[in-house]
């Protein structure tokens, strides 16, 4: 922090001086592309430099030690903070998303997909007085998406690069590759070329990604990959809705119904339900994936940063696959107010035996 000290003389001075600050965060900014999180709060220890109860920004980066304190941890917290620590939960899954001039370069780990850089080159129509420079258009558009592949994706890491586009964009960039990596040396790529998987998309924007990650064909080389279970869980969980729909729930009215009788299999919940201002409210959730783990059931927390989340997000954030289908509510009411009806008679035969005891 940049401190200002004032001498006998009342000359005044700065500079930075390392300190360490203790503050209550009010807010909470997450730069994906750095990594970095901006935290803002209040500072709740006194302090020589800091006032008690003034504002301050604080930048987390990699490699940099803090301690973070809660009133209370739950489960679904403490085990994302265990998965967060984990050295093993990188980005091994990259995908670049394509169409002519337009590629998207992605890593994908099992809670975010980040897109490390984007890449745009105007390319000219077949047609026309222009058509003479397509070719090296596309040259050049192919170039730079190679590049972004070198610097931004690291083999060692990443167990399956995806090449995705409509129609035959990818097959001419994988020709292309292989030419350009014998000429230019490109040892780094060419070594890895049995990770590329060239798949179909309907589109090359981002998030032509989840239509990726759900083709059967793909989903058989990701298995190893951390990513793979989210995704597979959310396309059963589709294909279920689709053909018996009596199997899934969704929505928190329904999926707590499903809870409440152990109907629950599968669990998927967005992250973003963990962050609700109302603590009671994160504890109800909370509540619900230890139900569903106690009942012998599988938690799923999705990230609203990933494409599955963003699609779990359409469908209130809440949906769960059930091992038996869960009876319609008004089965359930009129088999309560059947047995309410029953109840009622014995009360009015106890009634009549007490005003009656001769009988």
């Amino acid at each position: 922090r940049k401190v200002a000290t004032e001498s006998l003389t009342g000359s005044v001075s700065s500079e930075k001086l390392r300190i360490n600050l203790t503050i209550k965060v009010e807010d909470v900014d997450f730069d994906a592309q750095v990594p970095m999180i901006r935290l803002k709060g209040k500072n709740i220890v006194e302090n020589e430099f800091v006032k008690l109860g003034a504002y301050h920004t604080l930048e987390l980066e990699n490699n940099r030690k803090f301690t973070l304190a809660k009133p209370g941890w739950d489960s679904v917290a403490s085990e994302l903070v265990e998965k967060a620590c984990d050295p093993t939960a990188k980005a091994d899954l990259a995908a670049v998303v394509m169409q002519e001039g337009l590629a998207y370069v992605c890593l994908i780990t099992a809670s975010m997909t980040l897109t490390r850089q984007r890449v745009e080159v105007s390319i000219p129509r077949k047609q026309g007085a222009a058509a003479m420079g397509r070719e090296k258009a596309i040259n050049k558009f192919y170039d730079q998406v190679i590049r972004a592949i070198v610097q931004h994706i690291d083999f060692s890491v990443v167990k399956c690069l995806l090449i995705a586009s409509p129609g035959f964009v990818k097959d001419g960039f994988l020709q292309y590759l292989k030419e350009q990596g014998q000429k230019q040396d490109l040892k780094g790529v060419l070594e890895h070329l049995p990770k590329f998987v060239a798949c179909h998309c309907s589109a090359g924007h981002k998030h032509a990604l989840k239509e990726v990650l759900s083709d059967p064909s793909v989903a058989a080389r990701l298995e190893n990959t951390k990513a793979a279970a989210e995704n597979k869980a959310l396309t059963d969980f589709f294909q279920m809705l689709n053909n018996q729909p009596e199997r899934t729930a969704y929505g928190e009215a329904h999926v707590r119904r499903a809870c409440n009788i152990g109907a629950i299999d599968t669990l998927m919940i967005s992250d973003n339900l963990f962050r609700a201002p109302d603590p009671a409210v994160r504890k109800k959730y909370v509540e619900l994936v230890e139900a569903v783990k106690d009942g012998g059931g599988t938690a799923l927390i999705f990230s609203t940063m990933h494409v599955t989340g963003e699609q779990l997000q359409k469908l209130s954030g809440l949906a769960a696959i059930l091992r038996f289908p869960m009876p319609e509510e008004e089965e359930e009411a009129a088999a309560e107010e059947e047995e309410g009806d029953d109840d009622s008679g014995d009360d009015w035969d106890l009634i009549a035996e007490l005003l009656n005891p001769s009988k």
